[in-house]
C-alpha cells in the first residue's frame, strides 16, 4: 500500500486531478457518481489514499474503513434511498469484477434491485 499511485484513476480522483463533483467528502474519503451507473443512484465512496482492495486492510485502516461505511450512510440520507434501501458493495480482485484496483465501495439504489442468488 502506497499513500497515492500516480497510475490510479481513483487517486487521481481522490487528488483533485479531474473536476469530479463529489457528492461528500471529508478527511480520508471522497464520494462521487460512477460513470457507468447500473441503478439510478449509483455512487462510489473510495478512500484518499491507496489501498487496493477490502482484503488490503488492516487494522491501521480502521478509522478509514469507519468513515467509508459513515460516509455512505450520509450519501444514502442526501440523495434520498435510505427508506427505500440501497445496496453496498465492494469487489476484491478481478475474478470478484473489481475493474479498478482501489478500494471502493458501490452504493446502489433508487429502484427494487435484483437478488443476488
Amino acid at each position: 500500500m502506497t499513500a497515492y499511485d500516480e497510475t490510479c484513476i481513483f487517486c487521481k480522483i481522490a487528488n483533485g486531478e479531474f473536476d469530479t463533483d463529489f457528492i461528500a467528502e471529508s478527511d480520508n474519503v471522497v464520494a462521487f457518481n460512477d460513470i457507468n451507473p447500473v441503478a439510478p443512484v449509483h455512487v462510489l465512496i473510495i478512500p484518499k489514499i491507496h489501498i487496493t482492495s477490502v482484503h488490503e486492510l488492516g487494522d491501521e485502516h480502521q478509522r478509514i474503513w469507519n468513515e467509508l461505511l459513515v460516509t455512505t450512510q450520509a450519501v444514502a440520507d442526501k440523495l434520498g434511498v435510505t427508506d427505500s434501501g440501497y445496496r453496498l458493495v465492494t469487489n476484491a480482485g478481478a475474478n470478484a469484477g473489481q475493474e479498478v484496483p482501489h478500494l471502493h465501495i458501490h452504493l446502489l439504489g433508487g429502484k427494487k434491485l435484483g437478488s443476488l442468488g
